[in-house]
Parts: C-alpha cells; structure tokens; sequence
C-alpha cells in the first residue's frame, strides 16, 4: 500500500492527549518562549467513518439537548456552558477545508461522519478543546491522504484558527505541544512569527523531565472569572507587563538548560517564579481563589508549583523525592483536590509527519 494513501474505505480513530505548560506561559501570545508537554492522564478521541452524508455526531453526555426539567438545563449550563464538541468539529472542518482551497490542495474523497469521546475534565487548563479539534484534523489528513502535504509546523496554527472561529482566545503553545507530542520546547520570537507565520518548535527527550504530579479541583466552577486587562496594557506598553512578560518568556531558555543538566533545584525555582510572575501582573481577582488555594496547598510542604494553563489545574515538583510527594499528596486530599503522579507521552509524529519537518 502506498504509504501517503492508505486505504479510507473504513474507520479512521486518533487520540490526542491534554497537554501541560509547564515553563513560559503566557508569553506565547507575547512573543515568548515556551516548554510544554503531552499529558499521557487525559486525551480526546476523534472517530471519521466514511458515509453517505457528512454528519457531525453529537457525545451522548456533553452535547446535550434533552433535559430532566427546565432547572436541569439551567443548572448544566451554569456548570458546563452552551458548547459541546459538535462546533469544534464544524469548525476544524472548516479550516481544513480553506487551508487546502487556498494552498490548491485536492481533497479528493467522499463524505463522512465525525464523532468524539474525551475524559479531560472541563475547565481543567489542560487544552480539552484543542485536544478534539487536534484529533479530527489528524482523522481530516488521513480521510484525504493529505498528511504529507501539510507541514507538521502549520498544524498548530489550523487548530487555533479553528478554535478562534468560536471566539476561543488563545495561544499557539498548547496546539504546538499536542501537535508534536512528547516534551517541547518552542520560541515565539517575533521575527519567527513574522517571517514563518510560527515559532521554532525543539522537541526534547521526555526522561529529561523529573516525577511531576497533577492537581486540579473535580467542580472547578470558582475559577477566576474576572476579565484580565494584561493583554491592553502589553499593547499600550506598560513597563511593568512588559519588563515580567520577557522575565517569563527567558524561563524556559534557563528551564531548558536545567533539564539538559538533570538540575532540578534551579528547574523547581524557575517554576515557582513562572507563577510569581503571573500572579504579579494577573492579580488575585483574575486567578481566581481556587486556583490560588490549589498552588499555596503544594507550596505548604515544600513543592514546586504553577498553573497547567491559565488556571484549573496546577503542575508540581517535590524536589525532596518521595518523602515530600506523600506529604504533597495528604495535603491535597485534606484539601478536597485531585492529586495524580503525571505520565508523558511521547512524540506522536509519524514517519510521514517527520518528513514535512523544516530542517533544524
């Protein structure tokens, strides 16, 4: 069988795991750097079946229309909002198809249905969104046997799109991570977003990452729901946004280093000032109380700890090894939260994928 036509004439199935940034975020929307991770805990499935028709499939639990009663429904709108994964699925649909269109790329094939699964906890800072859309443009590139003519480093960038259809704000970093897979490091530099439309993406060895454990809140509905003024005052130039917005985008250059020499200490310390920094030029009200309290119950005995995103879960390192993770684990569960040892997954990218890969 021809490698770049396989055959599509039954089901295509991808899995693409949620994602932690663990050093340099936010500055992925500044310009910045960035080192992020493929979550091995959680991950959303996408499932193309050819069909007669094209028909997007909605889950049986999250894209609910049918209620118990009128308080039924408001109560899971209060809880989970108005969108499923049906509109991401549209959405991506949507990009892909342009992209090709604009790019003279043939999609030669019949219609299909699209349907997902996920068990990424909501509102969690784990990228659950762009995990769906990430696996059906993976089910897109095989259905029309166009993955070896979309480069691996444009991909990023036709996931956030897709989001930003709906109104999504974000950054390219979580998308990079899920794209590629594994551990990542990435440099935003304006000069690469200007010239390539995207940053340079470095994968590194995942063993070079140290035990790390997950903490998130199960009704994570306290959040921060203040709207942030940073982005306004990054571009009005506010000296003190600007001057903490570099300060978090060099962390990643030194937490790259720091893994490459197995310093732990030094990577534990740039962690906690990754957090520092935003907690600085966020404020309290934006990050919201639970999120604090997730962070300040890690730091309690000693560990590391920062947000997986902008906020829903929290990433932390016991530096002192086992002794200090258990203390790090009765902590948390005296706390009412969820404590999980992390698993990285590795590079997903598949032969053909590396191919399309600019040289280094």
């Amino acid at each position: 069988m021809d490698p770049y036509h396989p055959s599509t004439s039954s089901a295509i199935e991808h899995k693409v795991h949620a994602r932690v940034g663990l050093l340099g975020n936010p500055s992925d929307v500044y310009y910045g750097r960035a080192i992020s991770f493929s979550l091995g805990n959680f991950w959303a499935s996408v499932r193309l079946q050819p069909s007669d028709h094209l028909l997007i499939s909605p889950h049986h639990t999250h894209d609910l229309v049918q209620f118990d009663s009128l308080g039924h429904l408001v109560n899971r709108l209060n809880n989970e909002g108005y969108y499923g994964g049906v509109r991401l699925l549209m959405a991506v649909c949507k990009v892909f198809y342009n992209y090709c269109r604009d790019n003279k790329i043939d999609l030669q094939g019949g219609n299909f249905t699209l349907s997902y699964d996920t068990n990424i906890p909501r509102q969690s800072g784990l990228s659950g969104s762009s995990a769906i859309v990430c696996a059906a443009l993976n089910c897109l590139l095989d259905f029309y046997n166009v993955r070896h003519l979309i480069k691996v480093e444009v991909r990023p960038n036709l996931v956030l799109n897709a989001e930003k259809e709906l109104g999504i704000v974000a950054g390219l970093q979580d998308r990079v991570a899920q794209v590629y897979g594994g551990l990542v490091y990435m440099d935003f530099s304006k000069n690469y977003m200007d010239d390539l439309g995207h940053g340079i993406y470095t994968p590194m060895e995942i063993n070079l990452l140290p035990p790390l454990h997950l903490i998130y809140a199960e009704n994570p509905s306290d959040s921060g729901k203040v709207h942030s003024s940073v982005r306004k005052r990054w571009l009005d130039g506010d000296k003190f946004i600007i001057s903490s917005m570099e300060e978090v985008a060099n962390l990643p250059l030194e937490g790259r280093a720091a893994l490459l020499e197995n310093n732990y200490t030094k990577f534990a310390g740039l962690m906690n000032r990754n957090f520092d920094l935003r907690r600085a030029m966020f404020g309290d009200d934006v990050l919201g109380a639970l999120n604090l309290k997730m962070v300040e119950v890690a730091r309690s005995v000693g560990a590391a700890a920062k947000f997986t995103g902008s906020g829903g879960a929290v990433i932390a390192f016991c530096p002192n090894g086992a002794s200090q993770a258990k203390l790090l684990e009765d902590a948390c569960h005296e706390a009412g939260f969820v404590i999980q040892p992390v698993k990285v997954v590795p590079s997903c990218l598949s032969e053909i994928d590396r191919k399309t890969l600019s040289p280094p």
